[in-house]
């Protein structure tokens, strides 16, 4: 059987306001996750706790997508002026499917917001604007200019690292983000970083697979193995473990 991996959705607000409200996600990660052998399936947002666990606990992985940036409040920051696209539903929900995936040792990948979030749920801050906080930092935010197959920079990872073992020393990359990880959780490591030293991507230690990368390898996955092959190394192991007891439920 393939395993079934999560996605939270976001709060869509591009419909007119005439519009009842409507939760989505991007087609690229759903692709990507499905190309891999995966299931994936769309959590909506704003459900009770009890229904939120229940679907969770019939997962077999979490992914976590790009979007918007989160409110500064939950890693204790003021909010800068660029900070904008805030969904708090979405955060809410992320960061407590977060919890319980790094609690019951459930496999998980992040991508852009999806690395912030895992940051920041685990009990790391993040740079509110790379360009405005890191004066010698190289350009990092090319939304809309170019299209999001386009490498930008190369990341070099660190050895030793899980993510390194799956993409090697030296990796290209697209670049479509104005913040980043700024400091470390206690519980995670950085496991690469572009030229300028900005964090690229993190990792879980103690986890069989918890990653999260600042760029979009969803956009690469035809044109780059490795980047696909970031894909399958987390529907194989979401699989593996789907083998396993899954954990006792308990009230959240």
């Amino acid at each position: 059987m393939n395993p079934l991996i999560g996605i939270p959705s976001f709060y869509d607000t591009s419909a007119p306001e005439s519009m009842p409200p409507r939760f989505g996600m991007s087609r690229p990660y759903i692709g990507a996750l499905e190309a891999a052998g995966a299931l994936p399936v769309i959590l909506p947002l704003a459900l009770e706790i009890s229904t939120l666990r229940s679907l969770y606990e019939r997962l077999d992985g979490l992914f976590m997508a790009g979007g918007g940036d989160l409110d500064p409040v939950l890693y204790s920051q003021a909010k800068y002026t660029k900070t904008g696209g805030i969904d708090n539903l979405r955060d809410q929900t992320e960061i407590t499917l977060l919890r319980w995936a790094l609690d019951d040792h459930k496999p998980i990948l992040g991508v852009c917001r999806g690395s912030q979030i895992l940051n920041v749920a685990s009990g790391g801050t993040l740079i509110q604007d790379v360009a405005d906080m890191i004066p010698q930092a190289i350009r990092h935010q090319y939304y809309p200019e170019k299209p999001r197959e386009w490498v930008a920079h190369q990341v070099e990872t660190v050895e030793g690292s899980r993510l390194a073992e799956i993409l090697g020393g030296v990796a290209r990359v697209n670049s479509f983000h104005h913040q980043a990880v700024g400091e470390v959780a206690p519980s995670l490591r950085a496991c690469a970083y572009a030229p300028d030293g900005v964090i690229e991507a993190i990792e879980h230690p103690e986890r069989e697979f918890v990653v999260a990368v600042q760029w979009h390898p969803e956009s690469l996955v035809t044109t780059d193995a490795a980047m696909f092959g970031l894909f399958e190394s987390f529907v194989s192991v979401s699989g593996r473990l789907m083998k396993q007891p899954r954990p006792t439920r308990r009230t959240a």
